[in-house]
Parts: C-alpha cells; structure tokens; sequence
C-alpha cells in the first residue's frame, strides 16, 4: 500500500502526512454472480485514506472504482478481505447498523442529478429533508439549510426547485444535501460528468471548500483523469486493484509541484504504467536487477540485459 508521502522539488521526500488513517482496505475481493459466471470486480485491492482528505479515484469502466465506491458507503458488502471507515469494520455491520452508517457517517453525490434531489421540493426543503429524517428539530434544520447553501453560493436559490436550477447548481445543492447530517465521508461520483467546465470548476471550489472548514474525507469517483489537476491525490485503478498514484503539493489553490507513483501492494504486487510497458514492449516476463538504491526493469527479449551497459538505455528503472 502507499505511504502516502510527498517530495519537494529535486526529490528530497517532505515530511509525511501525520493525519489518522481514515479508510483502511486490505486485500479487497469482490465477486458478483452473473447468471452462471463469476465477475471478480475487486482483485484484492488495497488502499489508504487519511482523515480529511481529498482525493479522487480514477480508471475506466470496468476497473472496479464505482464497486469500492460502493462498499464505502455501505450499500455493497465485499467478498473477502478487510475495510474499515473510521470505527466502522464493514464486513461485520448489522442491516440496522448498515443503515445508521449510511444515514450519519457518508453522504452521496452522484452524476444524475435527477438521483440527487427531488423535484416536487425546493432547494432548501432537499437539504432539510436528510436532517427530517434524522430526528434534527426544525429550527436547526433551517438554519443549517440556509448555511451549506451559502457556503456552496447559492443562498439566493433556496426557494428555487430543481427544475429552476441549472445543473451545475443542482449539483451544488446535491452536495449540500450530502452535507447535511455532518458526514464523516462525502462520495461523489461523476459530479462533474454533465456539466461544462465552468460548472465543474465551481463544483469543486464547494468541495474543496466544505472539505477545508468541516475537515470531511472527500472521495471523487471518475474516469476523468482531468480531475487530477483539482484534488491533492489521485488514485488510479486498474482491473480491480489500485495501480497508480499522484500526489500534488499546492500553495493555495496552485499547484507547485506533483509526482506519479505505482502502488506496490502487501503482496509484492506492482502494476507499472500502460504508457511505460507500450514504449518498451513489455509483456509476459520481464527481466529484473537489484541495485543499490532501485530495481532496473528489461524487456525479456532485450538482448543486452541486465548488466549490458547503462540502465537507462537499456531498460525501465523503478
């Protein structure tokens, strides 16, 4: 799993992220029955989040992102392996507790807005229904309605319904919504995904605000590897597994500085780059040499090998 370190340019290490681990996956399986066949969604994944922060899951259809979305907020439960959401432990929750989890630890944004809001109430009256719900009275629900409103930007909006609100602000108010019974986790997935890019950017700036003031752990779910230039972490996942990892350093919302990393798992397993097995060829077995301070990498039918002049000539250093 990663370490979840940083490095300053010139690549001295910074010093480590001191936040609690927040999400703790360990070797996730996840295997659906699909009439007589068995679809393995998760391939014994692993992964790390640190509380409070704001990062994105990214990979195409297929890769297993919106499966892991799903069995963090507790609306799927995995095969094998281990998960954790703060004190929560996943595989072992009661129907009555599954769902207590999903009312007051995590809150949901997904791409259809039509999935995020209902139609016959106005902006401020979705916000207040998750708290109805909750038992919050309705003086509090109010008040707190009217503050995630202003803090999203839509504060003249609350009495407009959806049908009004345009979908970049639907999406604002769906995140609002999410906040409402103060959530340890906020999920989003594709919030962005039917919007334009004036949109997407004030979707974010309310994320990434809600994250800084109520230090709520926000997760993207996405294929949009665009998304990376707006989140401090970003986690690719390939055929059920994390593979890749990029973190970015900012001063404010500029960022100074970012590095691409492969995720070695507890098993020894490493998933190198797409784009770095296709300019070299790899596949199958590849050839492997030790060094004093990283691990050089060779296509198999390379004939000048390990060993066989410069290793940035011949061959992919880890």
């Amino acid at each position: 799993m990663s370490e979840m370190t940083d490095r300053v340019p010139g690549g001295l290490p910074a010093a480590p992220d001191e936040r609690p681990i927040f999400i703790e996956a360990d070797n996730l399986v996840k295997i659906y029955q699909v009439a007589d066949l068995e679809v393995v969604a998760l391939q014994g994944l692993d992964l790390l989040v640190r509380q409070g922060e704001m990062m994105a899951l990214v990979g195409p259809s297929g890769s297993g992102k919106s499966t892991l979305m799903n069995i963090l907020g507790g609306l799927d439960v995995p095969t094998a392996g281990r998960v954790r959401v703060g004190d929560y432990n996943l595989l072992e929750m009661s129907r009555r507790e599954r769902v207590r989890y999903r009312r007051h630890m995590v809150g949901f944004v997904w791409q259809q807005t039509a999935r995020n809001l209902l139609p016959y109430l106005t902006a401020a009256e979705n916000i207040e229904l998750p708290m109805a719900l909750a038992g919050f009275p309705a003086a509090e629900r109010r008040a707190r309605a009217a503050d995630l409103l202003e803090r999203v930007g839509l504060r003249d909006r609350a009495q407009h319904r959806p049908d009004r609100l345009s979908g970049g602000e639907q999406q604002r108010v769906a995140i609002a919504v999410a906040m409402a019974n103060r959530p340890a986790l906020l999920l989003a997935d594709e919030p962005t995904g039917e919007v334009d890019s004036a949109s997407a950017e004030a979707i974010f700036h309310a994320l990434r605000a809600l994250n800084a003031e109520f230090g709520v752990t926000v997760i993207v779910v996405t294929h949009d590897m665009t998304v990376a230039t707006r989140v401090d972490r970003v986690v690719g996942m390939r055929d059920g597994r994390t593979s890749t990892e990029i973190l970015r350093r900012r001063e404010g919302d500029v960022a100074i500085h970012e590095e691409e990393y492969a995720i070695l798992d507890r098993a020894g397993r490493l998933q190198l780059p797409e784009a770095y097995i296709e300019a070299l060829d790899l596949e199958d077995r590849v050839r492997l040499r030790l060094e004093t301070d990283h691990i050089g990498v060779w296509p198999e039918h390379r004939a000048h090998g390990p060993g066989a002049g410069n290793s940035q000539e011949s061959g992919h250093d880890d």
